[in-house]
């Protein structure tokens, strides 16, 4: 709706809600119960700022819970399509239809209101409570998501009617603001990036080559356990076509030395890591004059690295290029840390980047290191790479690359018995994994046609030696997750 907002944690103090003067505030979803002993509560005097709120899902209940009213375990749950009908009509529900379809998650109900609440909307259960004189409205449904039928319009009712919020967040003007901040923060000095060719540091890095020119070193450490051609790609994509600056480390032996005879998945993990932060810290010390370390860090890693159960209990720790040595002692550059993923590819594309690159799929830190299971080495690697490299060449072909949120192949420590030609063969089985999902913390196994899984199985058995079998992966997240290891 290109308006600005941030998401904190629920014990975010008043005090710092009231500096940031907002518009209008959100009270979102959330697992637990109000009435549970260690239940995520904000201060009740968020309700007496004069400062309009909505409550989502949990944040309903947790307005009721606190102002007065009574929330009780249902006797059973709603989750799923619900039909809404709009019992009294408000602000919030301006151009909704009376009967809708809206989404629903939740176990807990609102039984009793706070004192001059009023019921706006039900759905078997109080679906909608409301007090238009303190501007609170609440839902328990998830207006959010995109299967709520007018849940896009409620929000922008919220936030333009309710709030008065201005349409002034254009990534245009981002990217304006920003190579202004880049140029006044980094002067003359140098900024050293570690581009890894996926979407975040490869958008850092274009911002900031657009704000600094050659005063940017961009180092591009190859693993050894990259995809196909990984290295000649980037070098080609920001080298040439973007004409960054960019030290290529060829470190391939290195990596899978360190990884000889090592099978633990935690382990492999924790030497890559090691290993790449020596590599770059070794070639960093290689450029007099860099005062700036630049990571492609997002919004949402700055949201995760929040403790949000005390100091000691961070939900993940940065992990771009997070371990480096203190004896660096170089600034922190984070351009995109604003950003949601979708708005980093949007910045992307107005930066010229070409699409393709901007839509690619998450690639993981450890690389082909996680992909090859158990012990690695650089016959496996290859196999994998050749792999991996038809597969998605036939998602391209096939129109279905943008279709699927993350796709590769694994290869897997087992062989198995088949028949090439007239000769018996015994080789490695190659799993093809494809899933669909927005938020990455829950996913789907990939629908593909059979004609399509039968071609790419047919093309990697025939085309990749050392692998005779091809599966595909049909689970979910959860149970499963969407890497193997």
């Amino acid at each position: 709706m290109e308006v600005y907002s941030e998401i904190l944690p629920f014990n975010t103090s008043l005090e710092e809600i009231k500096s940031k003067n907002p518009a209008g505030i959100i009270l979102s979803g959330g697992p637990s119960s109000v009435n549970s002993p260690d239940a995520h509560l904000v201060e009740k005097e968020l309700f007496e700022l004069g400062i309009p709120v909505l409550g989502i899902c949990y944040g309903m209940q947790l307005t009721a819970h606190l102002l007065g009213g009574n929330v009780k375990k249902g006797e059973k749950g709603e989750y799923g399509k619900a039909t809404l009908e709009i019992t009294k009509s408000n602000p919030l529900f301006t151009g909704v239809s009376r009967f809708s379809t809206v989404w629903m998650s939740h176990f807990d109900e609102v039984e009793t209101l706070p004192e001059n609440f009023e019921i706006s909307a039900k759905s078997g259960v109080i679906a909608g409570i409301f007090n238009e004189k303190k501007n609170i409205y609440c839902v328990q449904f998830h207006p959010e998501v995109s299967h709520s039928e007018f849940g896009a319009r409620m929000l922008e009712n919220f936030v333009f009617q309710i709030c008065k919020a201005e349409k002034n967040w254009k990534l245009t003007n981002y990217i304006e603001k920003t190579v202004a901040e880049i140029r006044e923060k980094v002067g003359n000095d140098k900024v050293i990036l570690g581009l890894s060719g996926g979407v975040d540091s490869s958008v850092a890095a274009v911002l900031i080559h657009k704000a600094i020119g050659d005063q940017l070193q961009c180092i591009f450490v190859d693993t050894g356990l990259l995809r196909k051609d990984e290295g000649k790609k980037v070098m080609e994509n920001y080298g040439e076509h973007f004409h960054m600056n960019i030290d290529m480390v060829d470190a391939s032996e290195r990596f899978l030395s360190k990884l000889a005879g090592v099978s633990d998945p935690e382990e492999k993990r924790k030497i890559i890591g090691r290993e790449f932060v020596a590599v770059f810290d070794e070639e960093s010390h290689k450029f007099e004059g860099a005062k700036f370390l630049a990571q492609g860090t997002i919004y949402p890693d700055v949201i995760e690295s929040q403790s949000v159960k005390g100091p000691s209990a961070v939900i993940k720790s940065h992990h771009n290029v997070g371990g480096l040595p203190e004896e660096m002692k170089l600034q922190l550059l984070e351009p995109l840390r604003e950003l949601f993923k979708d708005e980093v590819r949007k910045v992307g594309e107005e930066l010229g980047i070409p699409h393709h690159l901007v839509y690619r799929h998450p690639f993981p830190g450890p690389g082909l290191g996680i992909r090859v299971l158990g012990e690695v080495d650089a016959e496996k690697v290859k196999i994998l790479q050749e792999a991996d490299d038809i597969f998605i060449e036939e998602l391209y072909k096939n129109d279905l690359y943008e279709k699927v949120s993350q796709a590769f192949v694994v290869l897997l420590p087992v062989k198995s018995v088949g028949v090439m030609g007239d000769e018996r063969t015994y080789e490695y089985t190659a799993v093809v994994r494809s899933a669909n999902t927005t938020d990455f913390m829950t996913a789907t196994f990939s629908h593909f046609p059979w004609e399509f899984l039968e071609n790419v199985s047919n093309r990697i058995i025939n085309e990749v030696k050392g692998i005779n079998r091809v599966a595909y992966d049909i689970s979910s997240k959860p149970p499963a997750t969407i890497e193997w290891e």
